[in-house]
């Protein structure tokens, strides 16, 4: 691998870092919510019926089986989530965003919003977010899952 594209996979990994940091910051500091807590929010209101499979929101929020089983105590325990059993399946467990945490949400979506815009896109030309959006689509095409029939 070429010097050019180490370089540029530790920038990639250095933009997510202060990116990230930043945003997680201004959630605590301006609503005292977790970026982990604000992801789980977010990938539950976007849901049809504003629920989803346990390892299906795993998945979205890029944790681990355990990690969201803790996170999702927490949560339930603030009363912004309940969890929901599978009629069809008696292993399997839904998230289910509750009207509090549909509330929550909407208070931190602008400051999460604003800091999107502060931290990322103002620095990005029309034509930057094409070709950004184009590498990393295909990063993800050429890493995705193979899925079993």
């Amino acid at each position: 691998m070429s010097q050019d594209r180490l370089a540029v996979w530790r920038e990639f990994l250095e933009a997510h870092a202060v990116v990230v940091g930043a945003l997680e910051a201004e959630l605590d500091a301006e609503r005292d919510l977790s970026l982990a807590w604000y992801d789980v929010l977010v990938s539950l209101a976007e849901a049809p019926g504003r629920r989803l499979r346990m390892q299906d929101l795993a998945a979205r929020v890029l944790f681990s089986r355990s990690g969201l089983t803790r996170l999702l105590d927490r949560m339930v325990d603030a009363g912004f989530v309940r969890r929901e059993r599978c009629d069809d399946d008696r292993r399997g467990t839904f998230a289910v965003l509750t009207a509090a945490g549909t509330r929550r949400l909407k208070e931190a979506s602008g400051v999460h919003l604003r800091g999107v815009r502060e931290h990322f896109d103002r620095h990005l030309t029309d034509t930057d977010v094409r070709a950004l959006h184009h590498a990393l689509r295909k990063v993800l095409d050429g890493e995705a899952p193979i899925e079993d029939d």
